[in-house]
């Protein structure tokens, strides 16, 4: 479903061009192509044959987390700008890869979390950079959906079966599935945009998951700072999918400054605002997002356009912390016990 909003994106943006698109099931680029009218002769089944014919100015990833380094790696010695659907990585030795493969090659990298483009964290950002609520002291965030296989691009609903889920990458844990590798990394990317890049000095992470489902579904991961705690819970199952209805607890963050607090939650018009002068709290109307920075693929447009760089939680530097902190909060729920932040 990401692939086919981001090429949405792409076609309905006046300076792109979709020139192939790729897949090594056929079947599985036919919605996509049937939406956007993409010709015969630009669907391709071998990503090299791909490259050649179409010599992209960008391309667009969206393979199994599990295989982002493989794929980085094979993409990027064609010297094109990278752009990757979050997560990162499935590990930090894969983001590692990724990193190396594209400094080899001097072009950027991106990496998309889409709630980089939801007004109200934008807006939480903003108020945090212009010192609002002072230095970050705390992060929450509750992050998830009903389930990845219960909607499909351009948000189609579906309502999958036992037998979807067994054959769904999403539910496969050597694949990069379950909920924490899912949106973990939504609240640890953006958080430590939020905090200034922070990181952890150690975390402790819990998961559950319904019987007879081989990944995650539930977690709650704790990180501790030289300042306190931050609490990041990711969940597929929530009662309704929040760009429906926000279910309760809802979607978003809630972040402590050291003279305020921002609630941000998903979607939502406006932010909650807490500070010393008005301890009472009220509500502040979101930004909108600037020209150029709208979604995923015109921030990136714009930025090769421009020869600005990524930054924030896009940023592979940002991401990476966020993916050190995945990766701790994975061994440590294997191993159930604190463990000290990886690198």
């Amino acid at each position: 479903m990401h692939m086919g909003d981001l090429l949405r994106n792409v076609h309905d943006h006046p300076n792109a061009e979709i020139v192939g698109v790729c897949d090594e099931r056929p079947a599985a680029m036919r919605p996509a192509i049937e939406a956007l009218q993409i010709p015969d002769s630009r669907v391709f089944t071998d990503a090299a044959e791909c490259m050649r014919a179409t010599e992209p100015d960008l391309v667009i990833l969206c393979p199994p987390t599990g295989q982002h380094a493989e794929w980085a790696e094979r993409i990027a010695p064609f010297g094109t700008a990278l752009f990757i659907e979050k997560p990162f990585a499935a590990s930090l030795a894969d983001a590692d890869r990724m990193i190396a493969a594209v400094g080899a090659t001097g072009q950027p990298m991106m990496i998309n979390w889409p709630a980089r483009w939801d007004r109200s964290h934008y807006t939480t950002w903003r108020l945090i950079n212009d010192g609002l609520i002072g230095d970050v002291i705390e992060v929450h965030h509750y992050g998830g959906n009903r389930g990845p296989l219960y909607h499909g691009a351009d948000k189609v609903e579906f309502e999958p079966t036992a037998e979807d889920k067994n054959r769904s990458w999403w539910y496969d844990a050597q694949s990069g599935g379950g909920s924490l590798r899912d949106y973990l990394g939504y609240g640890v990317t953006l958080g430590t945009w939020f905090n200034g890049g922070q990181r952890p000095i150690d975390v402790t992470c819990i998961t559950t998951a319904t019987p007879g489902v081989a990944v995650d579904e539930h977690s709650i991961t704790v990180a501790r700072y030289a300042h306190g705690l931050s609490k990041f819970e990711t969940r597929w199952g929530t009662f309704t999918d929040p760009w429906v209805h926000q279910p309760q607890p809802k979607c978003g963050y809630v972040v402590r400054g050291t003279s305020g607090t921002i609630a941000s939650y998903d979607y939502e018009p406006t932010v909650r605002v807490q500070t010393a002068e008005r301890p009472e709290g009220y509500d502040q109307p979101v930004d909108d997002l600037p020209n150029g920075e709208r979604n995923g693929v015109e921030y990136m447009l714009t930025r090769l356009a421009t020869g600005m760089s990524i930054d924030g939680p896009l940023s592979p530097a940002i991401a990476r912390i966020g993916q050190q902190i995945i990766e701790t909060a994975i061994r440590s729920a294997e191993q159930q016990r604190t463990l000290p932040l990886v690198d």
